[in-house]
């Protein structure tokens, strides 16, 4: 269980990652990339703030110090941070979790990995490719038994989505 204490440092790490996305989403915007998430993490001179950027065929290094560099201009002229802190910049990773619905939309036609919040014929996790991403959820094509099916998922229903990552 989490103290008083600790639920003032998570939530003024949320607040600076808000104010971080904030100033970060144009400047990514204007460079060609998107911003995925935005995490803030430590406190006072050992806070470590992280923003993920995608974009259509992955982001690469030219990308991530663009950013850095424009970013950390910004951040010093805005001040969003009181103190001393590190700013990285990265791609999300290959099978970092959805955070967005925009990252389902950019992930049609690939395969998914979706954790269900209760199991649906005993199965807590359903893998098949986005066909259709909806205001109310998401329909997945799912292989079985050499058979292509359409499985229809609210949003209540998903508890995770991710990449599925094939090799």
């Amino acid at each position: 269980m989490q103290g008083p204490a600790g639920e003032a440092r998570r939530r003024e790490s949320q607040s600076i990652a808000d104010r971080v996305r904030t100033i970060a989403d144009p400047i990514a915007r204007a460079l060609g990339v998107h911003v995925v998430d935005v995490e803030c993490t430590g406190q006072g001179q050992r806070t470590l703030v992280r923003v993920f950027l995608d974009k259509p065929g992955g982001v690469n290094l030219e990308d991530c110090e663009q950013v850095h560099v424009s970013l950390g201009h910004a951040l010093d002229v805005e001040d969003p941070i009181a103190h001393a802190y590190t700013l990285e910049v990265s791609s999300p990773g290959l099978d970092r979790p959805f955070k967005r619905r925009e990252q389902y939309h950019r992930a049609l036609g690939t395969p998914v990995n979706l954790k269900l919040r209760t199991p649906i014929n005993g199965q807590w996790r359903v893998i098949g490719t986005l066909r259709e991403v909806r205001d109310d959820g998401v329909t997945l094509a799912v292989e079985e038994k050499r058979t292509e099916q359409l499985v229809q998922l609210t949003w209540d229903q998903i508890a995770e989505g991710r990449p599925q990552i094939t090799f």
